[in-house]
């Protein structure tokens, strides 16, 4: 079959043969692969003027809904993309880490937004700055989504995870994109891509695809445009530094592969469940994706005195790998993906051999069916460095199911042979001493984007060594690119343009859909808890009554909860207190103002929430007087469930003052507020 490209709203082949992509197991012609013809200006004018817009209409809860409904869409069509995914030379097991960790990128990007963002089209960051003496000038950041295209340029291991990891956080901002996948494995991509449009769930424009090169379409990006690339750290430079990039100051993020280690604490013995671990995991990431991946462990770092035992035990696991066509039960491990693939590993493995590393173990060629010669096959190798200072591995990556062993006295060392890589995307510490494990991360940090901690404890449910998660940085320092993705939030905030923006509390309010202590309030006769959702506005006050506190409030409060603190109940022991007499409870206040603000008949609102940022400012006596204000904060309808009445989430600022004036405490309350009934329209003909 030929690939298509999806550009400006069409499908389209491309104009000449192009590339021809064969299986990875039997060598078999698979697809043709050509972009030759696409208007690559035409495609970043259609996702600024069409896409973004499209998108940008929608808030974030909204764009997060799409993204479910798109995993949903996909993930009921999966069984069609695994039966490709075994042509890239991926087992099932290896087809779940791409296929249905993509779905689980969208899924977790969809409820982390509707979670963590409001139901707006961008995003308040922090909290007012106070600029001046009296309060009358205030500072804040707001994001913005950017106005251009985001090109994402993908690695041939992971077709579909690639795709999607990079989609999530940019749809959600609201920023359109073009991917462009690897061209060996560009017909897993386009199948996956060819659902996305076909179910009609995304708006027009939102995304765009590249099958084959991307000619001149770094020549049309400018500084709202961003580009991520995944792939060898020699491409990324090549890429960084095109003249159209460096000129329009074009923010480019780049993972590329590293040289991950892992290390085997010094504490850790023969027979523990520590070293036991250590060794399955090593294997796994020799031969998970046939060592394909960015994250999977080069170095494979060990205590001296325990370097032949853990040999011997590598050999023991690595010899129970059987390789073959991956849709065999049984078969552990598939192909690279292509003899082309295999040729290169091979001749970065002669390259370790020349500078002082040896072959500790080779696998059986035997195959459970394919073809060694056409496919892509290799066996696991382990490399042993006698002289880990001198050794190749800190600089070279071969790029499949090999790993090299070597040698450490002292965790110093064990750190520095860590660092040599350089720069990696994650590394690995096993040990279930804890002093042990923390002396290795910070002398490690610096150089990792990640770190796992292995031991007894977490081995039953971690996610292991080679596995990024949405929200947790995927990126690392130096050689890894110096880039970032996922991370939660900040994944989304890449997307996003950062503008600091200086004002006056009610302007400021009205910039940002949230109340600001010192803007304009509004009051209203009806109290606010008589009101649904909808007929809140933001900066909507209650001014309640004043009580005075007495002794016997704070004597009733430490008789109800317990709390006979000295500085409540001692009058002896008050006097010599931070505040010099006794004093209400602190959440006797909290508890007291609510008694001021709460209208306690039915209404919508609902149930308390929660609440946050609480601060004690004055202490209250004996005979002090408080009152409080109640201002609506901030609103964020939620998504119901089946069956669940419409409701959504109303935040208060809460102010409580003395006699004098003075603020004696602040914080947010938080409650669930019903929305209106929806109207039901009737018509009648005649």
């Amino acid at each position: 079959m030929k690939l298509s490209s999806y550009a400006v709203g069409a499908w389209h082949q491309g104009a000449d043969d192009g590339t021809l992509v064969t299986d990875a197991v039997y060598g078999e012609p698979v697809a043709l692969v050509s972009s030759q013809g696409l208007d690559f200006g035409a495609m970043v004018r259609y996702a600024r003027e069409v896409g973004g817009p499209n998108l940008r209409k929608y808030t974030f809860h909204e764009r997060a809904a799409m993204l479910r409904a798109l995993a949903q869409y996909l993930q009921a069509r999966k069984e069609q993309f695994y039966a490709l995914s075994y042509k890239t030379g991926a087992t099932q097991y290896d087809s779940w880490f791409d296929i249905d960790g993509g779905l689980g990128t969208f899924f977790s990007y969809s409820s982390l937004a509707r979670r963590e963002l409001p139901n707006e089209r961008f995003l308040v960051e922090d909290d007012p700055l106070t600029l001046s003496k009296q309060g009358t000038f205030l500072g804040r950041h707001i994001l913005v989504p950017r106005e251009g295209v985001a090109v994402h340029i993908n690695a041939f291991n992971f077709p579909v995870w690639g795709m999607l990891e990079k989609l999530a956080p940019g749809l959600i901002a609201g920023v359109p994109a073009i991917v462009k996948p690897a061209t060996q494995t560009a017909y897993l991509t386009e199948a996956v891509f060819r659902a996305m449009i076909e179910s009609g769930i995304l708006p027009e424009g939102a995304i765009q695809l590249i099958c084959g090169g991307i000619g001149d379409l770094f020549e049309h990006l400018n500084e709202q445009d961003s580009v991520t690339f995944t792939g060898s750290a020699s491409t990324g430079r090549r890429l960084k530094v095109h003249p159209s990039l460096v000129a329009n100051a074009v923010p480019f993020n780049m993972e590329a592969d590293s040289l991950n280690c892992a290390i085997l604490g010094q504490s850790v013995e023969p027979g523990d469940l520590e070293f036991e671990l250590f060794v399955k995991e090593v294997a796994r990431e020799m031969t998970v994706k046939a060592g394909q991946k960015c994250t999977a462990i080069r170095r494979v770092i060990v205590p001296k005195d325990k370097l032949e035992a853990v040999l011997e035990a590598l050999r023991q696991e690595l010899s129970r790998v059987t390789l073959g066509d991956p849709r065999r039960p049984g078969v552990g491990m598939g192909p690279l993906v292509g003899a082309a693939q295999r040729r290169d590993v091979q001749g970065v493995l002669e390259q370790l051999k020349a500078q002082g590393c040896e072959v500790a173990f080779q696998g059986s060629p035997e195959l459970l069916d394919g073809d060694w010669e056409k496919g892509g096959f290799m066996a696991p190798t382990l490399l042993y460095s006698p002289n880990p200072w001198e050794s190749g591995a800190h600089d070279l990556e071969p790029f499949g199911p090999v790993a090299t062993l070597m040698p450490y006295e002292g965790l110093d060392e064990a750190i520095a042979l860590a660092r040599r890589g350089k720069g990696s995307l994650v590394g690995s510490i096993v040990s279930y001493n804890r002093q042990e494990a923390r002396t290795l991360f910070f002398g490690c940090a610096t150089h990792h984007g990640r770190m796992l901690i292995l031991n007894r404890e977490n081995a039953q449910e971690s996610t292991g060594h080679g596995s990024p998660l949405p929200l947790l940085v995927h990126g690392g320092p130096g050689r890894a690119g110096a880039g970032e993705e996922l991370g939660g939030v900040r994944g989304i905030k890449h997307y996003l343009q950062r503008c600091a923006v200086q004002a006056d509390p009610t302007t400021l309010m009205a910039l940002s859909n949230e109340y600001v202590r010192g803007a304009a309030v509004r009051e209203d006769v009806v109290h606010p808890f008589r009101k649904y959702f909808e007929d809140l506005e933001i900066g909507e006050s209650l001014l309640t009554h004043r009580r005075t506190v007495t002794e016997a409030d704070i004597v009733n409060f430490a008789n109800l909860t317990g709390d006979y603190f000295y500085a409540h109940v001692d009058e002896i022991g008050a006097k010599d207190s931070i505040f010099g007499k006794r004093v209400a409870h602190g959440y006797f206040l909290i508890s007291a103002a609510a008694g001021l603000f709460v209208s306690p008949a039915p209404g919508p609102v609902l149930a308390n929430y929660g609440l946050e940022h609480l601060r004690f400012i004055e202490p209250v006596g004996i005979g002090d007087t408080i009152q409080a204000r109640l201002t609506v904060k901030s609103k964020s309808a939620k998504d119901p469930k089946p069956g669940e009445r419409p409701t959504g989430v109303v935040t208060w600022a809460v102010e409580i003052t003395n006699q004098e004036g003075k603020t004696v405490a602040l914080y947010d309350i938080l409650t669930l507020v019903e929305r209106k009934p929806a109207v039901q329209n009737s018509t009648a003909s005649a």
